[in-house]
This record gives structure tokens, sequence and C-alpha cells, in this order.
């Protein structure tokens, strides 16, 4: 038996914070670097190509929630053994939980590739060059998620371990190597400030111009980064992965898939979400579908830190759920809500300031620009209530009741959101329909699932504890 948890002490406002916040910069960082990504294929003057990678971001997005499933489980299973101080077993589940992802992610590839047109064009609505772009961005970078699942899993395992540090830095170092190489593979020529002259001189390098296709090649690149940094820090620095056998993998395999396939099904719901709002835009055209992917892109962006939410306080209630301290789990659960009412508050404030500063730099016109307008007023304020849902999954993932976490994504994605699309085609919304429909169905959802989340962890630490409720209700 080894050492206590590090989250089973201390300040939960304070574990929540930092693992939010470092979870944040690492993976607002990604999402920044996808944005800027973004808005260089724009400066090659195509709408097309920007309508182009929304199309296919939806697909990447189906294949990666199958991984982000898998990081779950590695974050359940491997915290709940360090808060019950068996290092041994958290390090065999750690091994473990690497093998079955990758050949379930290696599998899930296989079919992403080969399917990947059907999906766009009958599913998606792409057609023309719209849909030979982007299917040829997935046949490059579609094959490199394997090695992507691996990162997610190995920051997933140190966010469990408690290192907010060098989780951040599995997708920062990623973040920065494409920020770094992207322009160089996207245009013929690029101009950066010489290091070596002052009086500000540049200087003209060459690229080599291979458009959307070096954006896609790059994401494989970043991909590997990430693995690298990952695995060097579960591995050299914490030991914390030990080498799969395969009676391992036998013997915990059923656990693992346990939490994993309800994991992985509760986060198939969101590109589902997403896949319905693209196919109700696309009905507006290209220029719309070219503004909702800038919105899309920049809804990862802004709100990297509720994205990040799941994941960070997922380590901090495993480990208290695995010590026996429901009074912190539920304390846990209360500053994460906190969070989102705070943080969701500053940037939708900021997005609001920014807009027409982002409707100039992606050159969006007409619907385009009307599509972002209405998000960046309207759509952004519903991301408290996406915090709430994001909240309670985390917790119920980590605490044992994952199929619950399944029902309130399906429930907003699979139910009030085609419902809500229903509604606002029967009004006769323009292109504002599909964003009044995605803020609708989150906050009704959001909120129940929210308050659903606290009445059973109070539920439980009252259970555990007569003083549970209170001391959670308490400063953290």
């Amino acid at each position: 038996m080894s050492e206590a948890g590090r989250f089973t002490t201390g300040s939960t406002l304070r574990h929540v914070t930092v693992m939010a916040l470092t979870g944040s910069l690492g993976l607002t960082f990604v999402f920044l670097v996808d944005f800027v990504t973004l808005l260089y294929v724009g400066w090659l003057g195509e709408p097309v190509y920007v309508a182009a990678l929304g199309f296919a971001w939806v697909i990447q997005f189906f294949a990666i929630s199958v991984g982000i499933g898998f990081a779950i489980a590695a974050t359940a299973l491997v915290s709940r053994n360090l808060g019950a101080r068996d290092r041994p077993a958290a390090r065999r589940l750690a091994g473990t939980s690497l093998a079955v992802t990758a050949g379930v992610l290696t599998a899930v590839t296989v079919l992403a590739v080969a399917a990947r047109e059907p999906v766009l064009e009958h599913l998606l609505g792409a057609e023309g060059e719209a849909l030979e772009v982007a299917s040829r961005f997935l046949l490059i970078s579609l094959p490199s998620l394997p090695l992507m699942t691996f990162g997610m899993v190995g920051s997933s395992i140190l966010r469990a371990e408690g290192d907010a540090r060098r989780a951040m830095m599995t997708t920062l170092s990623a973040g920065v190597v494409t920020a770094a190489l992207d322009p160089f593979l996207i245009f013929e020529r690029v101009t950066i400030p010489s290091p070596l002259e002052g009086g500000g001189m540049w200087v003209d390098l060459p690229g080599f111009g291979w458009g959307v296709d070096g954006a896609a090649a790059m994401l494989v690149v970043s991909r590997l980064v990430m693995l690298a940094v990952a695995m060097h820090a579960v591995v050299r620095v914490h030991d914390l992965a030990a080498w799969p056998s395969w009676g391992d993998v036998r013997r915990d395999a059923r656990q693992i898939f346990a939490v994993a396939i309800p994991a992985s099904v509760t986060q198939m719901s969101t590109p589902l979400g997403t896949c319905l709002l693209i196919a109700a835009v696309a009905r507006f055209g290209d220029q719309a579908v070219a503004g909702w992917s800038v919105a899309s892109r920049m809804m990862l962006l802004a709100f990297g830190g509720i994205f990040a939410l799941s994941g960070a306080i997922g380590g901090i209630i495993g480990q208290n759920f695995g010590a026996g301290r429901w009074d912190r789990v539920a304390r846990a659960y209360l500053d994460a809500m906190l969070f989102c009412l705070v943080y969701v508050g500053l940037i939708w404030a900021l997005l609001w300031l920014a807009t027409p500063s982002i409707v100039t730099a992606f050159a969006l016109q007409g619907l385009g620009a009307e599509v972002l307008i209405w998000f960046t007023s309207v759509g952004a304020g519903a991301f408290v209530f996406a915090g709430f849902a994001f909240v309670a999954n985390s917790a119920f993932n980590n605490l044992g009741r994952p199929t619950w976490s399944a029902g309130i994504n399906w429930a907003r994605d699979g139910v009030a959101l085609p419902a809500a699309l229903a509604g606002v085609a029967w009004l006769g919304l323009g292109v504002e329909g599909p964003v009044f429909a995605q803020a609708a169905a989150t906050v009704l959802v959001g909120a129940a699932g929210g308050l659903w989340g606290w009445a059973w962890i109070a539920r439980r630490a009252g259970a555990a504890a007569p003083r549970g409720l209170a001391s959670a209700a308490g400063s953290g």
C-alpha cells in the first residue's frame, strides 16, 4: 500500500481550480491551433475549404469520442486505486487501459476511413469540391487517431495521479509544434520576423504549399508529439504504467469496458448533435457552413475550460471515492459548478466584445457572419448549463454510474436537440434556428442533469456521514 492520493486532503476548490485551469490551458492551446489552422485555410481564399474542414471535423469528432471514453475509463480506474493506496493495481490498470485502447481505436480508424465518403455525402450533405477536399483530409489524418488516443489516455493517467503540469504539457507541446510548422505545410511562402536582424526585419521562407493537405499532415505530426510527451511522463517520470501481459488484459478488460463503453456512448452523442446541426446549417449553403465552422472552432477555443473540467475533476472525485470521502466528493461537485458559472460568464462577455473582429479576420459575409453573431450573442451563454452536464457526467463516470452519463448526453443530443430543431423549422426561423435549438437543448438537459448529479451525491454523502452534506455546503 502506498501513500494517499494528493486530492484526498486540502481545499477541493483549489484542486478543482488548478486542475481545470491547467487542463484548460493545454486543451485550449490545441483548440487555438485548430482555430488558427482554420484561419490559415481561410487565407487560401476559398470558402469551400473552410466548409470542407467543418464537414471533416464532424467525422474526426465521432472517432475521437471513442478514445475519450477509454481515457475516462483510465482516469476512473487508476484514480480509484491510487485513492485506495494500491499503486501496483493502478500501474497494471494503466498499462492494460493503453493496450485495450490501442486495439479498439485501430478498428474504429479502419471503419472511419472506409465510411468517410458515404457519411460526408449522405449524412452531412457535403458535395462537389467540399466533399472531395474533406474526404482527402480524412484519408491523411484519420490513420493517426490511435496515436492521439494513446496520448489522451496517457494524459488522463497523469490527471489521475494529480500531475496537472505534465498532463497540460501533453497537449501544449503538440500545439506548440503545430503552431510553428503549420504555415510551412499549408503555404508556398511564409514570412516570419528575423531572429538575426533588428529594426523589424522580416524573412521570406519557402513552404511546401500543400494547402488543406498540409493541415492534415500537420495533424499527424502533432499527434506523434502528443504520444511521445505523454508516454515519457507516464512511464519514465511516474512509472505508472506496467507492461501488460495477455493475462492482465484479459483480467482487466471487463472493468475497462464497463466504464469505457458507456462513456464512449456518452461522448458519441455530442458528434451526433454536431452532425444534426451542421446538416441543418448546410441547407443554407457553403457560406453558412463556413460561418458555423468558425463558430464551432470558436466554441471549443473559448470554452476549453468547460471541456477540460470533466476530465480535470475526474481524478479528484475518483481519489476521494476510493478513499471513502463522500463529503469531499460532494464539496468538489459544488466547487466545479461554481467554476462553471464564473468561467462562462467571463468568456461570454469577451466573445460578445470580440465578435466584429472575428467576423473581419475570417472575412465572413452574409449568412456566415449571421451564424457567428447569433452564436456569440445567444448560444455561448448556454455553456453554463453544458458545464453542469459535464460535471454530472464526470461524477457519474467516476462513481460507478457511467450509464447515467450516457442518459444525460443522449437526452440532450438524441431527444432535446432534434425536437428543438424541428421546433425552429416549424416556426420558420432562418439560419439562427440551429443556434437557438442547440441553446435550448443545452439549457434544458444541462440544468436537469446538474441537479440530478447533486441530489444523488448529496444523498450518498449524507448516508456516509451525517455531517457530510453540511460540510459539503461549506467553503472548500
